[in-house]
């Protein structure tokens, strides 16, 4: 088919107002949170699994490049065309109306579908006392549970580690590029593709249907990686081949129709710990002697420098003030809403396109101080901060260390948090992404652009405070340090100068990090923005050997089969 009756069949199959190829109305589909993107002859919009398949067919016939997207919330423009240089025209199948999910094995599984979000499943199941995989973070925007398992999503929770699964429901292309629906959820559906998606879109299965199976639904093995504090490798990061299965860090080389997932009991009672130090070697013997000799981990440990603290203080006060008052239920809409008044904007080339931001940013200003006295005054006493979650017996069980270990107030402290300033620590912690990109918005005049890592160091490292050499120091305007310190996992983002390029302050850092043996990225995944070692490629091109599903992630070809005329 060519284009014109490719976009017809996709109007037949899913009804014209679900199929877009005007660009002014594709314009959110195709760039992503934070950069990137590209054309696409048609964004689509699915409304039932069996539609889903159709459309996949459609493409296929047609040699279509196909990009699966959900919230579209990936900082690494993984999910939107990047660039113009593809060889075949792009569908974006936009999967969030797919939302449905479904309770397993007495709520302890869920099976999500392609547009079923974190907080969805969150809301869900607090009443029962379980939660989903994250419920730090990426839930706040909407992130779809399907995203985090394709790109190895790690999050805040230590019990936890990297999104996972072994029990998925997914679409590939095989060598000779026909289209297989291949059942790896472990329960019986059928025989045939249509028939199989309905039965599980409608729920029609017994409970004799699912069958026992030792494939993993979570990464069980995590607790014991991450206690492991001697081992010369990191705990998670995204390239590692213990975790790449099937649509586990698939990067979206896989149209994945369902997965199968744990769910994890809520903590009866829990408690946050604030802790501040001058020397950040008392955070280091710490994290070794929780993780070695505790009973109990913590729910989570975020780490937070001072000039992280500040620029989220200033910048991400907006983003503070609008998830604690209007609740994270909102915050989906609120981006989905600005994301559009972005794209109107982008249609006037007199008006820059982030008037909504800065206007969010002054309207903050009105508002009175955000955070507790409590807080400020550790900002100000101590440079190194650590918000510490303990759930239930591991609650007197950090307390008496720290009563034990942290008794010279003038060089490290910590606050048993009121509920309040708990959630306001963590709303703190999570606002500081969005605040450097605020700081870019609002300095423009000093500011070239924000490279932002995220950096997976080896579970044995002592050095985790990073010290640039003056040849990289000199180009970095503020440097933000923050991250999941028990995992090793850090986000560095730096903030750069004028008249430095972001590519060459990125090759000098990254070559420091093989120094090290560090790994990266640790949970955003190699999206077009970082290139995929050799093992994470052969991975990608054993699942779509014809390159027709998100071509182009890790820095590979764009090109079909690779460009080399084969698998």
């Amino acid at each position: 088919m060519d284009t014109q009756q490719t976009i017809d069949a996709l109007k037949n199959t899913l009804g014209a107002n679900n199929v877009l190829t005007d660009p002014n109305a594709t314009t959110p589909y195709r760039h992503g949170f934070r950069s990137g993107g590209g054309d696409a002859l048609a964004v689509v919009f699915p409304d039932d699994l069996v539609a889903l398949w159709r459309v996949l067919e459609i493409c296929v016939k047609s040699d279509i490049i196909l990009i699966m997207q959900a919230a579209n919330t990936g900082l690494t423009e993984g999910s939107t065309p990047s660039g113009n240089d593809y060889d075949r025209p792009i569908v974006i199948v936009q999967t969030l109306k797919l939302n449905q999910f479904l309770l397993l094995d007495v709520t302890e599984q869920v099976i999500s579908f392609p547009g079923t979000t974190l907080f969805q499943l969150e809301d869900a199941l607090r009443p029962l006392g379980r939660e989903p995989h994250s419920v730090i973070g990426s839930s706040c925007i909407g992130a779809s549970v399907i995203g985090g398992i394709a790109n190895n999503s790690g999050g805040a929770l230590i019990h936890r580690g990297p999104a996972y699964t072994e029990l998925a429901l997914y679409a590939q292309l095989n060598d000779a590029g026909e289209l297989c629906l291949i059942n790896h959820l472990g329960i019986e559906l059928g025989d045939n593709p249509e028939q199989i998606l309905q039965n599980l879109q409608s729920q029609n299965f017994t409970d004799s249907a699912i069958l026992s199976t030792d494939k993993q639904a979570s990464d069980t093995q995590y607790q014991a990686r991450v206690r492991d504090v001697n081992a010369d490798s990191p705990a998670r990061f995204n390239a590692d081949q213990r975790r790449l299965y099937e649509a586990s860090g698939c990067a979206g080389k896989l149209a994945i129709f369902a997965v199968r997932s744990d769910t994890f009991a809520s903590a009866k009672q829990a408690k946050t710990f604030y802790l501040g130090v001058k020397d950040p070697a008392l955070l280091t013997k710490l994290r070794r002697d929780i993780l070695t000799d505790f009973n109990h981990l913590p729910i989570s440990a975020e780490y937070v420098h001072a000039t992280a603290f500040d620029i989220a203080h200033k910048y991400g006060k907006d983003g503070f003030l609008a998830i604690e008052k209007l609740g994270t239920a909102s915050m989906p809409k609120l981006f989905a809403i600005k994301n559009k008044v972005a794209a109107l904007l982008d249609r006037q080339s007199w008006l820059p396109n982030d008037i909504p931001d800065k206007l969010m940013y002054y309207a903050a200003k009105l508002f009175p101080e955000h955070l507790p006295k409590s807080l400020l005054q550790m900002r100000a006493d101590f440079d190194h901060h650590l918000i510490i979650k303990m759930a239930d017996d591991g609650i007197p069980e950090l307390a008496d260390y720290l009563s034990k270990n942290f008794t010279d107030p003038q060089q490290a402290r910590f606050i048993e948090c009121s509920e309040v300033e708990a959630k306001k620590a963590m709303l703190q912690r999570f606002v500081v992404a969005g605040a450097a990109m605020r700081y870019e918005q609002m300095n423009r005049d000093k500011v070239s652009d924000i490279l932002a890592l995220d950096v997976a160091l080896k579970r044995n490292s002592v050095d985790w405070v990073e010290e640039l050499p003056e040849s990289i120091a000199c180009a970095v305007l503020e440097p933000l340090y923050y991250g999941h310190f028990f995992c090793y996992v850090f986000h560095r983002d730096y903030i750069l100068k004028k008249g430095y390029q972001s590519a060459m302050v990125k090759a000098q850092i990254l070559a420091l990090l093989e120094a090290q043996g560090a790994k990266y990225p640790a949970e955003h995944n190699v999206g077009h923005l970082y290139e995929a070692p050799e093992q994470q490629q052969a991975f990608y091109k054993q699942l779509d050997p014809t390159n027709s599903f998100n071509p182009g992630v890790g820095k590979m070809s764009k090109l079909k089969n690779y460009g080399c005329g084969c698998g």
